[in-house]
């Protein structure tokens, strides 16, 4: 299905106001370490990476452990 531009400056504009980017730089190796565990997981490493952090939340006892939400989109 293709996206017409109103679509997509809607898309945007959710993103502007909901979405936090975050970027990571990280030795190859050690992102094919990460996208091999996320493979063997079934997962995207990007819901793999977010899975983690919630974990460490809630083993850490950080408040509003519940922060990390997810949109489904991995």
């Amino acid at each position: 299905m293709t996206r017409t531009r109103a679509s997509n400056q809607a898309q945007y504009k959710y993103n502007a106001a909901h979405l936090k980017r975050v970027p990571l730089d990280m030795q190859l190796s050690d992102y094919e370490m990460l996208k091999a565990a996320a493979d063997a997981a079934g997962v995207p490493v990007n819901a793999y990476i977010k899975q983690a952090i919630r974990e460490r939340i809630e083993r850490d006892g950080t408040p509003r452990g519940d922060m990390l939400t997810g949109s489904g989109r991995g």
